[in-house]
């Protein structure tokens, strides 16, 4: 069974990014991007009404990495300390040697290869570090963004769901795309 420790944590730099752990000074970005309709578009999620919601979130965050079954990266630049983003793995499939990825950015900087840098920078460590066999994506399969980052990053489609998932009145499909642990040095 996969065995991680996320302590200390681990912090990954990038050509442009540094992806830290989140804190409380995040508050405000992360209720932005739980509250934007741009960010939350394809997601499924309840948007954020209160900074106390955003609180909620971190402290979720933060139990998850105290436990070990998740870890959620703050996205920054490296001249800007605000917190442009997030990424993470959570639920984890430890016997499985799985974890699912998770990510939003802010609008603003959409289309700049963020996403990328920083998915590459956490799968390196989720491959080589944690030790996982596969990496999986759950997304809404209109979320053409969403799909040519995962694809130009390696994964393949693997599953497609009708109407799988239920949210604010509505059934939704999925789209499963999955990555497998890639022979090191590629």
């Amino acid at each position: 069974m996969l065995t991680v420790d996320f302590h200390p944590f681990p912090v990954l730099v990038t050509e442009r990014l540094i992806l830290r752990q989140t804190n409380p000074r995040d508050v405000n970005e992360v209720f932005f991007l739980r509250s934007d309709d741009r960010v939350l578009k394809y997601i499924g999620r309840t948007k954020a009404t209160s900074i106390e919601d955003a609180i909620k979130w971190l402290d979720i965050v933060n139990d998850a990495l105290i436990k070990n079954e998740g870890i959620c990266w703050a996205i920054t630049l490296k001249d800007d300390p605000a917190m442009i983003g997030s990424i993470g793995f959570w639920r984890m499939e430890k016997e499985h040697y799985r974890s699912e990825v998770g990510y939003v950015l802010h609008p603003e900087h959409h289309g700049k290869g963020i996403m990328s840098e920083a998915l590459k920078s956490i799968l390196h460590y989720g491959f080589y570090t944690m030790n996982l066999h596969s990496v999986e994506a759950n997304i809404d399969p209109e979320n053409t963004p969403s799909k040519n980052l995962l694809e130009s990053n390696g994964f393949i489609r693997e599953a497609y769901f009708k109407e799988n998932y239920f949210f604010d009145g509505k059934f939704y499909d999925s789209a499963i795309y999955s990555l497998l642990t890639p022979v090191k040095g590629n």
